[in-house]
């Protein structure tokens, strides 16, 4: 069973950045392998802190793992079609330069691991979508339009001009990593000259620059399925940005949100909603309609005394469940409406009854007082 990676780390989950940084460098130096010459276990140690900090110091992947453990990266994470995929995008190398590259005045660029090739995985992107509450229980299909980069159709992804190519990089050899001694260290880093890529262009292309990609907006069909739940995340594999000299797009993640609605509440798969009543209907016993939220009419009885604040449950009249044919309920709170603007005749009906009602036309008023009254003769005996 993995060890948990906050504390592999000996860190807590709510630490920041600065903290999760400096924990794993105190590890790093004690465990690294030219600190600890044949130590299996050590260099073991070392690679798994390595990534344990690769997962937890980037945003999107710490999130997934706060919800769903080392499961978040197993055969593309959970759900199969939210999760990040089990590759961490970056060598062990990466991830030790990511700490101690500036002992030699040189950072990673941005963007995924070069190959020795020269191609870089695409970014990632974001898109925010909303949708009603109403879409969320039936599901929907929606067209959007994602501002991202396709692979340059004039090199077809390779970034060097039509009839040239890429050349091998002088300063690395062709590998993307340079070798520095510092100290008792032997450091190895990021070729300064091609950032990785092993390779350089001497003659780019004309219309990308030489990166092999173009920006353009995507127009893409995203299924939605029913019963989805307000903050869940959509993966749409290779629909992020092109990667750079041919190499693999990224992902797309849509991130949805469900509107408040003006008449329900959710909680789960069950709906929730208050009804006025007038204080005649619930005195006297009668029934209402209301249209739920697959647009059908159901009436609800509303027995003699109803109190304001009762509830009634309406069985499979809730939210649709996700990936089911089963759905949830739908609760109605009553909310006892008093008369207001009384004309004479209304008045004195009213007063009339007020002179001949009894202690049991309203027992849990009656019984409140009483109550009371009992309480404070009690403090003074």
């Amino acid at each position: 069973m993995k060890v948990d990676y906050y504390e592999m780390l000996g860190v807590t989950r709510t630490c920041d950045d600065k903290t999760l940084k400096t924990a794993f460098r105190k590890l790093a130096m004690q465990f690294h392998p030219d600190k600890n010459p044949g130590d299996t276990a050590a260099e073991a140690k070392f690679k798994e802190l390595g990534e344990a900090y690769e997962v937890l110091k980037d945003p999107q992947k710490r999130a997934a793992y706060d919800r769903y453990g080392h499961a978040a990266f197993q055969n593309g994470g959970p759900g199969g079609g939210g999760g990040f995929r089990g590759d961490f995008g970056s060598s062990m190398a990466d991830v030790f330069d990511d700490i101690f590259g500036e002992m030699m005045g040189q950072r990673r660029g941005r963007g995924g691991a070069a190959s020795s090739n020269g191609r870089e995985r695409g970014s990632d992107l974001r898109y925010n979508m909303e949708i009603g509450l109403e879409e969320a229980f039936t599901g929907k299909t929606a067209e959007i339009g994602v501002p991202t980069t396709i692979q340059c159709d004039e090199c077809t992804g390779t970034g060097a001009k039509p009839g040239s190519a890429p050349k091998a990089c002088p300063t690395c050899g062709g590998v993307g990593r340079v070798r520095a001694a510092q100290g008792f260290f032997s450091i190895e880093r990021t070729c300064p000259t091609c950032q990785g890529r092993g390779q350089i262009i001497a003659d780019p292309c004309g219309k990308c620059g030489g990166d092999g990609r173009l920006p353009e907006e995507r127009q893409l069909s995203v299924n939605i399925p029913a019963g989805i739940e307000d903050g869940t995340r959509i993966r749409l594999a290779g629909e992020g940005e092109a990667g750079l000299r041919g190499g693999p797009a990224g992902d797309l993640y849509i991130f949805l949100s469900v509107r408040s609605h003006d008449l329900f509440q959710r909680e789960g798969a069950d709906l929730y909603c208050t009804v006025p009543v007038s204080m005649t209907a619930a005195a006297l016993g009668g029934s209402f309609e209301v249209t739920t939220l697959d647009g059908a009419k159901t009436r609800v009885k509303v027995p003699e005394g109803t109190q304001s604040g009762t509830q009634f449950r309406v069985r499979g009249k809730g939210m649709t469940v996700l990936r089911s044919s089963q759905t949830g309920d739908l609760f109605i709170q009553v909310q006892i409406e008093t008369p207001q603007n009384l004309n004479k005749r209304q008045r004195e009906l009213l007063e009339e009854f007020q002179q001949t009602s009894s202690s049991d036309n309203s027992p849990q008023s009656t019984g409140f007082f009483a109550r009371m009254k009992d309480f404070f003769e009690g403090l003074t005996d």
